[in-house]
């Protein structure tokens, strides 16, 4: 079966790259369909990643909050993790989103086919419905946009059982008492973060020298010493080599620094070692689409090696984040449809990790900047000298700015501690405006507020903060 209709654009995937891509088509006039292999819209995103593990690490601070309220004058009598109904939030949380976007569908005239597509041949998509039954669809563009699913270890493979991965943590009925968690990218480290928070004894087992490794090195630091006080366990340079499934749980037999060996054993092992694209059986091989090492090579304008084709978000080897998706989504369908837009920076996009105490970041670490061989020049500041983080009672941390010496440029700026995925929007509209040290010190920021910690710190490259 085959529709008579041809669409300016087809996107395959309905994740936050997808779908803002075909708002943002439609608003310019293209016609759109969306395939999605799912049943409801929105992608690992909003089904099983951003949304749902923000909404469970919500739960998480309230809990710390509350049981801590007596600090601050607000005591209760019993503070109890209700996790049936923190399920029953995240499950509400989620069921809004995908709802919302299926609204902005129909608001936007995009029209939607249910099914597994693949690309058939130039100009032309195949749509496999759930009994088996073909739609073929003609496009004069098509954005690849099918996501990522979680990778694991060889001879580890996740079972949903004992061994999890971040979609089958969502759905545990019960905390275990114990967790050990392989991987401490920002996946590994929020649900770490999470359900120490819960009741679990949890150990993070990370092959390389520092967690989170994408972030800048006093970070990690700064991130695996509250971890440390918090009661996780952090074991960097450490590699599991075997894995044990029984009755009692999983064990775990590790590598660590002098040829060491450790041994774990928890109830549970959360498998996040990062994710893979889903980029096989979609029709990229037989079209001749360019690929490398599974993901899809892009111009700046997110279009392949063949005419007509586009991809965005995860399938590219660019940082697997929702905002960047969203963002390569519009830069293609803006192309597509003759707008010249502007490429992407990818030094200025924003990183966010939502454990405890949180982490937000944009722009070069100073590794990388001396490594491009800048004169870099540094300011840092406490939230502890802050006097809205002292009131809020969650002081640790800091603001780190990185800058270079002859045009006292920002390089990039690094936080941990309160709010941190809130204020690095400062730091990324400051930035994307080349912003100086300077500049920022001359920015009047309101008191008392989280955010003079970042005006603190540009006063620091200089040599000048004030309240230290």
């Amino acid at each position: 079966m085959s529709s008579t209709k041809t669409y300016d654009v087809c996107i395959i995937g309905s994740g936050p790259g997808g779908y803002v891509a075909a708002i943002r088509a439609s608003q310019l006039g293209l016609s759109v369909l969306m395939v999605e292999k799912e049943p409801r819209l929105g992608g690992v995103c909003t089904l099983w990643g951003c949304i749902p593990t923000k909404a469970l690490l919500h739960t998480a601070d309230l809990l710390e909050e509350a049981r801590h309220g007596g600090d601050v004058g607000v005591a209760a009598r019993e503070v109890r993790l209700d996790m049936p109904a923190a399920m029953k939030h995240k499950e509400k949380i989620v069921r809004q989103s995908t709802n919302g976007i299926s609204y902005l569908m129909k608001k936007n005239r995009v029209d939607v086919a249910a099914g597994f597509g693949r690309l058939a041949a130039p100009g032309r998509v195949v749509v496999a419905g759930a009994d088996g039954a073909e739609t073929a669809y003609a496009a004069k563009n098509v954005i690849v946009a099918t996501g990522s699913t979680p990778r694991s270890l060889p001879g580890m493979d996740i079972d949903d059982r004992w061994i999890l991965s971040s979609t089958s943590m969502l759905e545990l009925a019960e905390i275990p008492k114990s967790l050990v968690v392989i991987g401490s990218g920002a996946v590994g480290v929020e649900f770490a973060s999470m359900y120490a928070r819960f009741g679990s004894k949890v150990t993070i087992v990370e092959v390389l020298p520092r967690i989170v490794p994408v972030e800048d090195e006093e970070i990690s630091r700064e991130l695996a010493a509250s971890f440390k006080r918090q009661g996780i366990s952090v074991y960097p340079e450490t590699r599991v080599e075997r894995l044990t499934k029984g009755d009692a749980g999983v064990e775990l037999i590790a590598r660590s620094p002098g040829d060491k060996t450790e041994t774990f054993r928890a109830e549970k092992v959360l498998m996040a070692v990062g994710r893979r694209p889903l980029t096989e059986n979609i029709g990229l091989e037989a079209l001749g689409v360019a690929t490398e090492k599974g993901y899809v090579k892009v111009d700046a304008m997110m279009r392949t090696n063949v005419p007509g084709v586009y991809a965005i978000g995860d399938v590219l080897a660019t940082p697997a984040l929702a905002h960047l998706a969203s963002a390569e989504g519009v830069v293609a369908v803006e192309h597509m449809a003759g707008k010249n837009p502007p490429p992407i920076n990818y030094d200025q996009i924003p990183g966010c990790t939502y454990c405890s105490p949180e982490i937000g970041s944009i722009g070069l670490t100073e590794a990388k900047a001396r490594e491009r061989g800048y004169d870099v020049v540094v300011g840092k500041f406490p939230f502890s000298a802050i006097g809205k983080a002292r009131i809020l009672d969650q002081a640790a941390g800091f603001v780190k700015i990185v800058a270079e010496k002859k045009y006292d440029e920002v390089l990039g700026v690094h936080i941990i501690g309160p709010a941190a995925t809130e204020l690095v929007a400062e730091a990324a509209a400051a930035m994307k405006l080349e912003t100086t040290s300077e500049e920022l010190v001359r920015t009047i920021h309101a008191h008392p507020t989280l955010s003079e910690a970042i005006h603190e710190a540009a006063e620091a490259v200089q040599g000048h903060a004030i309240h230290i």
